[in-house]
């Protein structure tokens, strides 16, 4: 337990982070590990609800999802427009999260199939973690922002 607090305290500290930069600089530098890396850093900062700087999830939404009838907890990422031809369409980048190693699927969903909700982006990280448990009694459907 000693030993933990001593390598936190240490890479608190001017030259424990520095260090640390120096060891992601390499990282980042190797050719096959750089990638999966950097992927993983992103969605780690994604689902921690302490950082407030991260926007990767800009709000919790409910979709319909595998089956009619049935409906999944999922996150707006992004905002795309698929253009066919003289058409446009407006599309959400959804991530819908699968299993507890965060790994999940990703859609892109009209408007239309996306029901925007009263939870904010913690509390449906919150609902998936603790495997449906925290979800309110009551949900509400609210106007697109």
């Amino acid at each position: 337990m000693s030993f933990i607090f001593l390598i936190g305290v240490f890479f608190s500290s001017w030259l424990g982070s520095a260090l640390l930069g120096i060891g992601e600089w390499i990282i980042k530098r190797l050719p096959l590990v750089k990638h999966i890396y950097s992927a993983s850093k992103q969605v780690s900062a994604a689902i921690n609800p302490e950082n407030e700087a991260s926007k990767a999830f800009q709000e919790c939404v409910i979709i319909r999802h595998p089956r009619k009838g049935e409906y999944a907890i999922a996150f707006i990422t992004g905002r795309t427009v698929l253009q066919m031809g003289s058409q446009d369409t407006k599309l959400n980048t959804v991530y819908v999260p699968t299993n507890h190693v965060y790994v999940g699927d990703i859609f892109l969903i009209e408007d239309k199939d996306v029901m925007h909700t009263n939870l904010s982006v913690r509390e449906g990280l919150e609902i998936v973690v603790s495997c449906g448990m925290a979800i309110p009694p009551n949900l509400i459907t609210v106007p697109r922002p």
